[in-house]
């Protein structure tokens, strides 16, 4: 059971947004964060958690993404509006790591993705930007969607950790929608669920914290 009100979640992102629309113009927009701070929890002993989940609204619209897949993937790609590449285009890079730098996330088309390690070596695996599949009978644009809504929740040497669950032009229902689902979908991972949580916070890419638990 979530020990957080919606009520009072809903309350906090107001404000957030409140604050972001009397802020100067800015030409960017701001993401918005969900900070959580862990405890009762080592990270040297216990074991570390790894979990990816789909929000309800697409948090991160403005995510770089790259296609990698044959010509009839590029020529859909290019109908989005989407970079794309080809395996020669990839051989012509020599495992440059140039790449893992250029794009935030991959796309791969699933006879491609089985080339990749030989292609570009470990880079984008050691970058955790290794690509997610799809087929020929997949919408790319909806796949493309699906990651760019796709949070990852991973417990490395530190017991903070942060994902991006909006920005500040979306509406309280839709950062609330994704707060929530984001927020219990970590505490189900969590070894002893709530009583791993040590605090919650949301913030913008330029406003205070705001404290929701």
């Amino acid at each position: 059971m979530s020990k957080i009100a919606a009520a009072g979640v809903r309350t906090e992102l107001q404000e957030v947004l409140n604050l972001a629309a009397n802020e100067k113009k800015r030409n960017f927009v701001e993401t918005i964060e969900l900070q959580v701070s862990l405890k009762n929890y080592n990270p040297q002993h216990d074991k570390r958690f790894s979990g990816t989940i789909r929000l309800p609204h697409v948090s991160r619209p403005s995510l770089h993404v790259c296609v990698l897949g044959d010509q009839h993937d590029i020529d859909r790609a290019k109908h989005q509006n989407l970079d794309a590449m080809s395996s020669d285009d990839l051989k012509k890079l020599n495992k440059n790591k140039k790449l893992t730098r250029k794009y935030d996330v991959f796309v791969a088309s699933e006879s491609l993705i089985r080339l990749l390690p030989r292609l570009l070596g470990p880079g984008l695996s050691k970058a955790g930007k290794f690509p997610t599949p799809f087929s020929h009978s997949d919408d790319l644009a909806a796949k493309v969607e699906d990651v760019r809504a796709t949070v990852k929740f991973h417990l490395k040497k530190v017991l903070n950790l942060g994902v991006a669950i909006g920005n500040v032009g979306m509406t309280a229902e839709e950062l609330l929608a994704n707060v929530m689902l984001a927020v219990n979908f970590l505490v189900s991972l969590l070894k002893k669920g709530w009583q791993n949580i040590g605090g919650l916070v949301i913030k913008s890419t330029m406003g205070p914290p705001r404290r929701i638990f």
